[in-house]
Parts: structure tokens; sequence; C-alpha cells
């Protein structure tokens, strides 16, 4: 049975799972993991709550295949320079909303605390994960993630996906 045929009541635990998985690999370094929380094809960006509401379609960060997050992983890792720093997902319950072109529309909120090497922490993001969600072998998969951020202002140090 496709997600997309599941009850909200049912899909609830199985969309929660995943967002704390997906938050539990980037919290914990795990980058590599993170294209795999996403179909083929897909879409990731980031942006903020006046461009969405705009709907400009240019983000801050913008992938549309899996290739183009795992590049975005190597260039962290190899490539790009920037302070060492890790984040703290605070993942709120997610709204089933319905149901779009095969796939399961999901709005989830959350919060990021980005913590430095020195020890500082800041409040870094904040804002609402929307959400399509696809069947992808048996699996729970994102379509689309557009990470809308209640701010306008993004840090330099964006470098970590949200």
């Amino acid at each position: 049975m496709a997600a997309r045929d599941l009850p909200a009541a049912d899909l609830l635990p199985l969309v929660s799972a995943l967002n704390a998985d997906y938050a539990r690999a980037i919290d914990d370094d795990r980058l590599e993991a993170w294209p795999g929380f996403f179909a083929e094809p897909c879409v990731y960006k980031i942006t903020s709550a006046d461009n969405h509401r705009r709907g400009f379609e240019a983000g801050v960060v913008y992938a549309d295949s899996q290739g183009m997050l795992s590049d975005r992983v190597a260039a962290l890792r190899r490539a790009n320079v920037y302070e060492r720093q890790a984040y703290r997902h605070l993942v709120g319950l997610p709204a089933i909303l319905g149901e779009v072109d095969g796939a399961v529309r999901a709005e989830t909120p959350f919060l990021v605390v980005r913590i430095m090497r020195d020890g500082t922490m800041d409040l870094f993001a904040t804002g609402r994960y929307l959400d399509l969600l696809v069947d992808h072998g048996g699996a729970l998969r994102f379509r689309e993630r557009i990470v809308v951020c209640d701010s306008s202002r993004f840090d330099t140090l964006l470098a970590i996906p949200l």
C-alpha cells in the first residue's frame, strides 16, 4: 500500500520517524546519509517565509537531485572553508495536509540550535518544513523538502543542511 493511501493517523508516526532520522543524521554529522532521505528526482530548497509567500522560486540553497545533494556534502567535507559547527534540531509534530500528484503533503515546525567549536550556542533557525513525501522502495522519502525559515536574515555560515 502506498503512503498516500494510508490514513493521516497511520502516516503521522511514519513522517515523525522520518523527520527524527533526518535530524539525527545531520546532528550526528552523518551528512553522507542525508541524500538518502530523498527520492530521485527531488527538490531541496532553503528560503525565507517572505520569499515563499511571494512565490519566489530561488532559494538560499537549492538542489534538484540526489547527485546535487551528494555534491553539497562532498563540498562541505573537502572544499568549503567554514568554522566547525554542529546543529541540534528540535522538530515538532508534523501536520498531514493531504495528497497531491501521488505524494503526501506534510508541514512540520523546526528549531535549530547551532553549537560552535568553542561551545557557544545560538538559536540558528526556526521555521517549517513543507514536504512532499513518497513511498520509495517501501520507505517514506522526500520528493520535495522546502525549508521555510521564519527570518529573512541568513547567517553566512549556513553550510550544513537544515
